[in-house]
């Protein structure tokens, strides 16, 4: 079996034990916070979790830029140099450039080199991204082949539930998901929205819960309704770690073999949502 190296991007959302453990390859995506920009990481190297929610409560804008094919070129070629073929596992290209710029990358690359360059369209997004990506890390500590791999993380792909509610309506009117009316009039009436992501990767709103708690029984209650595979559930927050324990002591009195892993949630998704924004990510029957 050639090596390869498993990669994704920041918006992944992984948990940092999991990047080291598989040795995952993650290509780093810009923010732009205000009148500066930095490159994140899934450790934070740049601008720590709390400071970036911390400025969003204060009003600072953020913005992300999408990956260029040339940050690909550069983040691809020494891999490729080394010998290894890459499977590439990449944002939803639903709700971002990106994927079109690593095909074009590829395209480039593929006439300089014989390696395999395997890229997956996730159609996902934060921790089931990174769901998707643990799921392949499995397969190859399990001995499948680059090919192999792809196959099945091509079949599982529509199959990454994603469900998640937010806190504050005001980002979500930001990022144009909702206008200006109903996020004044939700946030007076204490609606929380759920959210998901559908078949094609977009971003779409599917209920109104009157409540915090009542949104957080939701997402349990499409736990139950969905799930089929309880060997691994990934919970993303922003800045509610009380909430998380909720979520996690009632997974874990419903299948208690479960494996959690949690994460905290990058500005890459954060910026369009604010703090406060819980995640459940599993492999359901179907998405």
């Amino acid at each position: 079996m050639n090596k390869y190296i498993i990669a994704t991007d920041s918006t992944c959302d992984l948990n940092i034990d999991i990047i080291n453990k598989y040795d995952i390859k993650v290509i780093p995506m810009s923010i732009n916070l205000n009148e500066m920009s930095f490159e994140h990481y899934p450790d934070f190297r740049n601008y720590s979790c709390e400071k970036f929610f911390e400025e969003l409560d204060k009003g600072a804008i953020a913005t992300t830029s999408q990956i260029t094919p040339q940050k690909y070129l550069d983040f691809f070629t020494p891999y490729l140099k080394e010998g290894y073929d890459i499977l590439y596992i990449c944002f939803s290209s639903a709700l971002s450039s990106t994927y079109n710029s690593s095909l074009i990358a590829r395209n480039q690359l593929e006439e300089d080199f014989d390696n395999k360059i395997y890229i997956v369209d996730s159609l996902c997004a934060s921790g089931g991204e990174g769901l998707l990506v643990n799921l392949a890390c499995i397969n190859k500590e399990n001995n499948f082949d680059i090919e192999e791999n792809y196959k099945k993380i091509e079949s599982l792909k529509l199959k990454i539930n994603h469900y998640f509610t937010v806190d504050d309506l005001m980002h979500l009117k930001r990022g144009g998901r909702i206008s200006g009316t109903s996020a004044i009039i939700g946030n007076a009436l204490k609606i929380k929205p759920i959210l998901c992501v559908n078949n094609e990767g977009k971003l779409i709103n599917i209920h109104k819960a009157h409540g915090r708690k009542s949104s957080l029984n939701f997402l349990l209650n499409k736990i139950e309704e969905n799930i089929e595979d309880t060997s691994n559930i990934f919970v993303t927050h922003a800045m509610c770690s009380k909430d998380v324990e909720f979520i996690c002591e009632n997974i874990l009195k419903k299948y208690p073999d479960t494996n959690i892993t949690v994460s905290d949630c990058g500005p890459v998704v954060g910026a369009h949502t604010g703090k406060n924004l819980l995640c459940v990510f599993f492999v359901g029957k179907t998405r």
